[in-house]
C-alpha cells in the first residue's frame, strides 16, 4: 500500500491522459465512509452518508469523465464539507493533468455560488450545477420564474441579473411532482399523528413544562423533517397545533422543478445537453454504490496512517476501473442496455429514461438474441470463475518433476466474454 500510495499521482495522470480530453465534461461528487478506530487523523466527527450517524467518518470523493468512468480519487477529512473539496479537483484537472479547459459538473451542494466566483477568475473553466431551492423560490417570487408556463412545457430557458453569464434552465417534471407532493402527505400525516400523542399527553397532565414539551416536540419534528409546515403554540401546561397550508402551498407549487444553471454557451451546448450532462453525475452515484458494495467494500476502513487509508481508497477505485470497463464490455451479454442516447431522449431531457425495446426484450425473456440466456454482471463473473488452471502430475512421477499446468477449455459463453474483454482499450 505504500508503494501504491507513492504512485499515485502518475496512475492518475495516465487515466486522465486517455479518458479527458480538453473542454470536455469532468464529473465530481463527495461521498463519506465510516471508520472503525479513533487513532487516524483523517477520521472526523462529520455527516455519515451511509446512515450511521454518530461514527468517525473518512470522506473522499470521485473524479471521472463525462461517461461515469473513474479516473481520480481524492481523501479528505471526516468533517470537510462538499463546496470545500471541489476547488482542489479543478487545480487538480488544470495544473495536475494539463487540461486548461473543462466543463465541471457538480450537483448543487458542491458548485455554490463561493465557488462559481472562485472559477470566474479561471480561463477556460465552465460549470454545470443547479440551484438550491431557496434560490428557486427567490426567482418564483420575484416572477423571473414564471411557473404557468410549464402548463405548456417542461423545459425553459431564461437569464437573470443574479447569476450573470449564465442560462438558467427550468425543468419541471410531473412524475416527479406527484411523488413529492405524496411523500410531504404522508410525513405531514405521520407527524400530525405524533403530534396528537404529544397533546394528549399534555392534556392529561403526563407531561408538563414548556421545556419538557420542547424537547418532546423536538424529537418528533426531526424525525420527520416537515416541522417547517406548523404552526406550534408551547406552554407550561398546554400544546397546541395546526397545519400551515399556505406554506404547503408555496413548497407544492415547486415540486418537481430544478433549475440547471450553466456558463456554457448555447452555441456550444444546448439546453437539452446541458440538462441531460447535469444527470450524468447519477453515474458516480452508482459508482458510489458499487464501491460501497460486496463485492468492491471500501468501508469500513481500519487503517490507522493517512497515507494507508488513502492508499485502501485508491485500491477501490481501481479495481472499480477495471470493473466498469468490464460491464462496458460485456453489455451484450448482460442486461445491460446496449443502445446510446436516442433522438427522444434528446428532445425531452426532462422525462424519465427509459430502456431501448432490445434492453426490455432481454430483460423480459431472460435471453440474448442469440437464444442463449442473460446474466446480471456478477452471476458472469461467477460463470468465469468456473475456468480452472490445474498443475498436472503423472501418478508415476515423484513430487516436483513432470508437472505442467492445465487450464479447463471456455465454454461458448466463457469464450466470447473473454473476446469481449480483448477489445478494451484501459
Amino acid at each position: 500500500m505504500d508503494w501504491l500510495i507513492e504512485r499515485q499521482e502518475a496512475i492518475e495522470k495516465r487515466l486522465a491522459k486517455r479518458h479527458l480530453r480538453a473542454g470536455g465534461l469532468v464529473l465530481f461528487d463527495l461521498t463519506s465512509s465510516y471508520f472503525e478506530g479513533v487513532t487516524c487523523p483523517l477520521a472526523k466527527l462529520g455527516y455519515s452518508r451511509d446512515g450511521k450517524p454518530g461514527t468517525l467518518q473518512v470522506n473522499w470523493g470521485l473524479l471521472t469523465d463525462g461517461r461515469g468512468c473513474p479516473v481520480a480519487v481524492s481523501v479528505f477529512d471526516g468533517n470537510t464539507g462538499d463546496p470545500k473539496a471541489l476547488l482542489p479537483q479543478v487545480e487538480k484537472v488544470r495544473a495536475g493533468f494539463g487540461i486548461d479547459q473543462l466543463v465541471m459538473v457538480g450537483d448543487r451542494g458542491m458548485i455554490s455560488s463561493v465557488q462559481i466566483d472562485a472559477m470566474r477568475q479561471l480561463d477556460g473553466v465552465d460549470w454545470i450545477t443547479a440551484l438550491k431551492s431557496g434560490a428557486m423560490r427567490k426567482l418564483a417570487d420575484g416572477g423571473a420564474l414564471q411557473l404557468d408556463l410549464f402548463d405548456e412545457r417542461n423545459l425553459i430557458t431564461f437569464t437573470h441579473e443574479d447569476f450573470p453569464s449564465e442560462r438558467l434552465i427550468a425543468c419541471r417534471n410531473p412524475d416527479l411532482a406527484r411523488l413529492r407532493a405524496a411523500k410531504r402527505t404522508d410525513l405531514i400525516g405521520a407527524t400530525t399523528a405524533e403530534l396528537d400523542k404529544v397533546k394528549a399527553m399534555v392534556a392529561s397532565g403526563r407531561l408538563q413544562g414548556r421545556d419538557k414539551i420542547g424537547v418532546r416536540i423536538g424529537k418528533v419534528v426531526d424525525k420527520y423533517k416537515v416541522g417547517k409546515h406548523f404552526d406550534l403554540v408551547i406552554e407550561d401546561a398546554v400544546f397546541t397545533f395546526s397545519v400551515n397550508a399556505i406554506r404547503i402551498s408555496a413548497e407544492a407549487a415547486l415540486d418537481g422543478l430544478y433549475v440547471i444553471r450553466t456558463s456554457v454557451a448555447a452555441v456550444d451546448m444546448s439546453a437539452e445537453r446541458a440538462v441531460l450532462n447535469y444527470k450524468r453525475l447519477a453515474e458516480i452515484e452508482t459508482g458510489f454504490r458499487m464501491l460501497k458494495g460486496i463485492d468492491l467494500s471500501v468501508r469500513p476502513i481500519r487503517h490507522r496512517l493517512e497515507t494507508r487509508v488513502k492508499a485502501h481508497i485508491l485500491l477501490s477505485m481501481l479495481a472499480y476501473y477495471v470493473q466498469w470497463h468490464m460491464i462496458e464490455a460485456w453489455a451484450p451479454l448482460t442486461f445491460m442496455d446496449e443502445a446510446g442516447p436516442d433522438a427522444a431522449r434528446e428532445r425531452d431531457p426532462v422525462a424519465p429514461a427509459k430502456r431501448s425495446p432490445a434492453a426490455l426484450a432481454k430483460v423480459t425473456s431472460r435471453r440474448l438474441s442469440d437464444g442463449t440466456s442473460a446474466m446480471r454482471f456478477t452471476r458472469l463473473l461467477a460463470h468465469m470463475a468456473t475456468i480452472v488452471r490445474n498443475t498436472v502430475r503423472t501418478t508415476s512421477a515423484r513430487i516436483g518433476e513432470a508437472t505442467f499446468t492445465l487450464t479447463t477449455r471456455p465454454n461458448t459463453k466463457q469464450q466470447h466474454a473473454l473476446d469481449l474483454l480483448t477489445t478494451i482499450a484501459v
